[in-house]
């Protein structure tokens, strides 16, 4: 909070802002100018919004750096669409405050849209327009230059595709066409609602490479289903569920700050769960079907052996022994459970 409480006594005497600084009226005339990597690029305190009865966020709270690249992971209903909404103005919050590159989304949103590059789920495009000219139509909202348009299209991969109307791509080069848009006017903050929703592998693996491509200079903030997606581009992830944040963990460390081991074990025939818990050491266990189970364990220690063990000392065979590593798929799995 003191960042954002620091931010909030400044901004009034914002006189103007560039790329790299935001320069400050103080007295008699004079600027002072700071950096502006010193302002987290985005800011969520204790947000809350309600749908009747229905709390899709519960106090949310969390900051990101400039330059981060943050996957927003959750279950469907979790609320990731509606916060994403909030900090892009569209919706308002119930409680709780946001600021995205300093500004506050309820009481300056002009200058929080001009910030920000906004991908929604839905990906709206005019379909008779072929992408340049529908990129000169957004161009010229938001008085950015020929040179631009030109800029965009060679970082997203549109080159070839620019002189075709849009109802005639793929989805993967709407999505492109999309990007590019959120693109044009250059901004600080990329806010992308599941941008590879709907595409094959092929396409799904061109837009993370342009999302890591673009993400080199720029904040990225990036809802998606796909744990892969988030293990290959994303720096951090942050996990929502029925509302409220459940993890927030950098990528590197999922695997490095916890001694949790899993262990899929198939036995040769049906295994209770009352002996199956009598394992030493077992932290939990879960029946994924038939004879296949996988093991949780709270050591640093390889725990096949006692497993092995466990199955000959009850006149059992192991048919699969296999130690997977720590993921982003078991965490979403252990945090969201119900």
């Amino acid at each position: 909070m003191g960042n954002y409480n620091w931010i909030a006594k400044v901004k009034k005497n914002v006189h103007s802002i560039t790329k790299d600084f935001i320069f400050l009226k103080i007295s008699c005339g004079i600027l002072y100018f700071c950096f502006k990597s010193n302002f987290m690029s985005i800011e969520v305190h204790a947000i809350s919004k309600n749908y009747g009865a229905q709390k899709a966020l519960d106090q949310v709270s969390f900051t990101i750096q400039k330059g981060e690249i943050v996957g927003f992971l959750g279950p469907n209903g979790a609320g990731k669409s509606t916060l994403m909404k909030i900090l892009t103005t569209y919706l308002s919050a119930d409680e709780g405050t946001a600021s995205v590159n300093g500004f506050d989304v309820s009481t300056q949103q002009k200058s929080v849209q001009q910030s920000i590059g906004y991908l929604p789920e839905h990906n709206p495009l005019y379909l008779d327009l072929y992408v340049r000219e529908y990129l000169e139509f957004n161009a010229s909202v938001y008085h950015v230059s020929a040179n631009r348009i030109d800029e965009v299209i060679l970082l997203t991969g549109l080159t070839s595709e620019q002189h075709k109307k849009i109802g005639q791509l793929s989805k993967g080069y709407r999505q492109r066409v999309g990007l590019a848009n959120a693109l044009l006017h250059n901004p600080d903050v990329l806010i992308l609602d599941e941008p590879t929703t709907g595409l094959d592998p092929n396409q799904l693996v061109e837009i993370r490479n342009v999302i890591r491509n673009v993400g080199k200079d720029k904040t990225v903030f990036l809802s998606t289903h796909i744990m892969q997606e988030v293990e290959a581009i994303c720096d951090r992830v942050i996990i929502i569920d029925h509302g409220k944040i459940v993890t927030d963990k950098k990528i590197d460390r999922l695997t490095s700050v916890s001694q949790e081991q899993i262990i899929d074990v198939e036995f040769d025939r049906t295994v209770t769960s009352e002996l199956v818990r009598s394992i030493s050491g077992l932290a939990s266990a879960v029946h994924v079907g038939e004879n296949l189970w996988e093991l949780n364990f709270d050591s640093d220690q390889d725990m096949r052996p006692v497993v092995f063990d466990f199955a000959r000392e009850n006149g059992l065979k192991t048919l699969q022994l296999n130690l997977k590593n720590k993921n982003l798929e078991s965490l979403f799995r252990e945090v969201t459970k119900q």
